[in-house]
């Protein structure tokens, strides 16, 4: 499983690109994307997904 950022959510505000342990959030076309081969929904690192955790805006991000 992988999480996605819900374009028309998301405000581009950067605060999940630096909480990402996997570095597999980056920003293209205007807003930040999630690569779902390097998203592992912070599995062994953390007890919930940062960039859900971190994210102001509700429904962002979310599970694929």
């Amino acid at each position: 499983m992988s999480f996605r950022i819900v374009e028309s959510n998301c405000t581009a505000c950067g605060a999940c690109e630096f909480e990402c342990p996997n570095a597999a959030i980056s920003y293209t076309g205007g807003t930040f994307v999630i690569d779902p081969d390097k998203c592992t929904e912070c599995a062994g690192q953390y007890e919930n997904p940062q960039c859900a955790e971190v994210c102001p805006v509700p429904e962002t991000c979310i599970p694929v």
